[in-house]
């Protein structure tokens, strides 16, 4: 097997892997699936992170250094000062992962605008008010209801001094340890 050969071989697979990618992820693309327990989806590929997003190792990252180490050794190959395979061949890795790179690069930069939380920074809680929807004992943990941005959410708490609180009464978020809610009543 000749070097343009395996350059050809990787630009059909790259190419052919990028569109029945596009193919069937549009016809059978899993719309509404989710995985269990993260309820959101996750790109295929190692990351070291829980967000959604793209990898190095996706195989969209992959299909794209294959599809360009296939077409630029092919250029390369072509070129009289370049078709030695010692030297198209670490030319064509070279571009590729460029190539690669600028694509991860596009994809982070996309992805890093569309994901969106609604949560609010625990920073962003202290002082908000919020309603107390399971009496808090005498230094023991109760239940907090808070509205941010126009969503409701809930919480335990607890009185920085240690008083009961009684349900329905107003309280003021004073500070936030791990998931513990510290309040104080409302004046």
């Amino acid at each position: 097997m000749t070097v343009y050969a395996i350059y050809l071989f990787c630009l059909v697979v790259g190419f052919v892997f990028t569109l029945l990618s596009a193919l069937l992820g549009h016809f059978f693309g899993g719309h509404g699936d989710h995985v269990g327990g993260s309820e959101g989806h996750a790109e295929a590929g190692a990351d070291s992170s829980d967000m959604p997003g793209i990898s190095i190792f996706s195989p969209t990252i992959i299909a794209a250094f294959i599809t360009a180490f296939g077409g630029f050794g092919i250029i390369f190959s072509e070129i009289p000062a370049t078709k030695p395979a010692v030297i198209s061949a670490p030319l064509a890795i070279f571009t590729a992962l460029g190539v690669a790179g600028c694509l991860y690069k596009l994809l982070a930069v996309l992805f890093s605008h569309t994901q969106g939380s609604s949560e609010p920074h625990v920073a962003a809680l202290v002082g908000t008010d919020a309603n107390v929807i399971t009496p808090i004992p005498p230094n023991g943990v109760g239940e907090i209801a808070y509205v941010v941005r126009g969503t409701r959410y809930t919480a335990p708490a607890r009185t920085e001094n240690g008083n009961a609180v009684d349900s329905g009464r107003p309280v003021k978020i004073i500070r936030v340890v791990g998931t513990q809610f510290y309040v104080q009543a409302a004046i």
